[in-house]
């Protein structure tokens, strides 16, 4: 029998609460940099201070995955949203770096929440065939939020430098204010209806003692995790730096604050057009090639970045970049489902987020110490190394596109069992 996904707008819903936070974010991480920059902090400071925004949930990550394989997802989303919006408002009365830092990563660890929460919410409330297509939308509404995050930071951040504090701490608290919004629209978002195997969302703690608890290292070895894990690692390192050091090469190139937020918002309308056309690329091409291309044409642009060019050559540049990044959140959430064990699913998608934040810790410092030796430029030919290493890892073959279990050996033929195919007299085995 057919799976009949629960509920009508539950998705829709889910979207819309998603572009709150997400928006949230988005304008308190230009925002941050900046009030950074007020305060003092040269390019390795940055970099330390988008760095401990995924410290936190680096360490708490696989604990809520867990607790969601067991029990229930909604719970995790107004939680994280009332941490973003104390990690953002926290921000704008710090007064100095380390204070920075510190709400930095509370902001951080609000958005690891919301994000397990909802992510596990789609998972367990789609169908299988449907995966793909429902990981999509639910991370347009991601790609909304960072489309108009940049563009409210920018205008109301000064590029005035006598001003810079003022206006960065005005567009935190204004940051915390968007985050509250996204509450509106999570009433009754989880249903306890059957779902794609055949139990209840909301109550999956049955099949998490039924099935027995699947070690982190056993998921890790599932053919299809790793790869989607380094996959979106990536893509999540490339976006993160992108948001956190185009302010400081704005700076460097004198290019306006609103500006650089209005170029941060191409970027993320270019991901919005990818999702809305991708499940026709996937009929087209299939998951693992849409991926591997996808990957390959990211690091070439993000290397381009690092060239001279002016305000509008970067406005193309971030454009094609930002259709190539479209790709690689939501395949690789669905390559990450399907290949994980039964009953780890919450987990496998936690431990997917944990790279995500391992990436934003180590890339971000990374991309500083470059910063610092060799300018601005270089981190983001580190973000193109990357990619393309991705790139070669999406290539390699995986089973069903990412389902995680390998093919069973060919199974003997079985015994006969027709009596009449028995030689005359001859007894039955006992």
């Amino acid at each position: 029998m057919k799976t009949r996904e629960p509920g009508r707008g539950w998705l829709l819903r889910l979207v819309i609460a998603f572009a709150f936070a997400q928006g949230a974010v988005s304008m308190a991480r230009p925002a941050v940099s900046y009030r950074a920059l007020a305060l003092g902090a040269d390019a390795r400071a940055v970099g330390v201070i988008a760095g401990v925004y995924a410290l936190l949930p680096l360490f708490a990550a696989v604990p809520l995955g867990r607790r969601t394989d067991h029990g229930r997802c909604a719970p995790l989303l107004p939680i994280g949203v009332a941490l973003i919006a104390t990690g953002c408002a926290l921000s704008g009365r710090a007064g100095s770096l380390p204070e920075m830092a510190l709400w930095s990563g509370v902001m951080g660890l609000g958005h690891l929440s919301f994000v397990i929460g909802a992510q596990s919410l789609v998972a367990r409330q789609s169908a299988p065939e449907d995966q793909d297509r429902n990981f999509g939308h639910f991370t347009i509404g991601a790609s909304l939020g960072q489309l108009i995050g940049p563009i409210a930071a920018g205008q109301v951040v000064s590029e005035h430098a006598d001003a810079l504090a003022r206006t960065s701490a005005a567009a935190l608290y204004v940051s915390a204010v968007v985050a509250a919004f996204a509450v509106t629209s999570l009433w009754r978002i989880e249903h306890r209806t059957p779902t794609a195997d055949g139990t209840r969302a909301g109550a999956s703690s049955e099949v998490g003692r039924a099935s027995g608890r699947v070690s982190v290292a056993g998921i890790l070895r599932t053919r299809g995790v790793a790869s989607g894990i380094f996959i979106s690692l990536a893509v999540l390192s490339a976006t993160d730096i992108l948001t956190a050091y185009l302010p400081v090469v704005g700076e460097q190139r004198s290019i306006a604050p609103a500006v650089i937020g209005l170029l941060l918002s191409v970027r993320a309308a270019a991901t919005v057009a990818c999702r809305l056309v991708m499940t026709p690329m996937i009929r087209l091409m299939g998951r693992t090639v849409l991926m591997a291309v996808s990957c390959l044409g990211a690091g070439l642009l993000c290397v381009a970045l690092a060239l001279p060019v002016p305000a509008w050559g970067l406005g193309i540049l971030l454009a094609a970049l930002g259709f190539c990044l479209g790709v690689g959140q939501p395949l690789s959430m669905t390559t990450v489902v399907q290949a994980a064990p039964d009953g780890a699913r919450s987990t496998a998608l936690a431990l997917r987020l944990t790279g995500n934040r391992l990436g934003q810790v180590a890339a971000p410092a990374a991309a500083g110490l470059l910063a610092g030796l060799a300018g601005t430029a270089a981190p983001f030919v580190m973000l193109g190394v990357l990619l393309l290493a991705s790139a070669g890892v999406a290539i390699r073959p995986v089973r069903s596109a990412g389902r995680g279990t390998p093919p069973a050996p060919p199974e003997a033929p079985a015994p006969r069992t027709d009596p009449s195919a028995e030689p005359r007299g001859a007894r039955p085995p006992v």
